[in-house]
């Protein structure tokens, strides 16, 4: 498949909406989904495109000089389990690195939630490199206990 990574720029939000939409499983809170918009719309995205569509997205927050969080991530549905979420995390590490940062963090819900959509992301993350490093029971709320990743760029 040939996906074409876009180098990160802001003002993705409405390109990265279709995406939110089609995965309620993650993205089924209105009020959340169109906070996620608005900070795709501030934050460094890079966009993966298929044949000139936008299939997929990440966001990234820049914490610090050494420090980036990966905000948002989302593949369109029909494009899971093809590599697009990995090619997007190597081409986002390598901008990151390029920029001198040495960690990459994620927030995903925490294991205690047990949810089998989550249980694929936390995988995903896994899979990459990523550690758990500390849950916070009610940063979202007592139902979304939030898990801390982090790995070393």
């Amino acid at each position: 498949m040939d996906v074409r990574i876009q180098p990160p720029r802001k003002h993705q939000g409405q390109v990265c909406r279709k995406i939110l939409e089609d995965l309620p499983e993650w993205f089924g809170i209105e009020s959340a989904r169109e906070d996620y918009i608005r900070e795709v719309d501030r934050l460094p995205t890079l966009v993966a495109t298929r044949d000139g569509e936008a299939v997929g997205f990440m966001t990234l927050y820049l914490h610090s000089p050494q420090s980036a969080e990966l905000y948002v991530l989302g593949v369109l549905r029909r494009f899971h389990r093809q590599g697009i979420g990995q090619q997007l995390l190597a081409a986002s590490e390598a901008w990151l690195k390029g920029q001198g940062l040495c960690f990459l963090q994620v927030k995903t819900l925490a294991p205690e939630a047990d949810d089998e959509n989550y249980n694929h992301t936390r995988h995903f993350y896994e899979s990459a490199g990523f550690v758990p490093l500390e849950v916070f029971p009610d940063l979202w709320d007592e139902h979304n206990p939030c898990l801390q990743m982090i790995k070393t760029l």
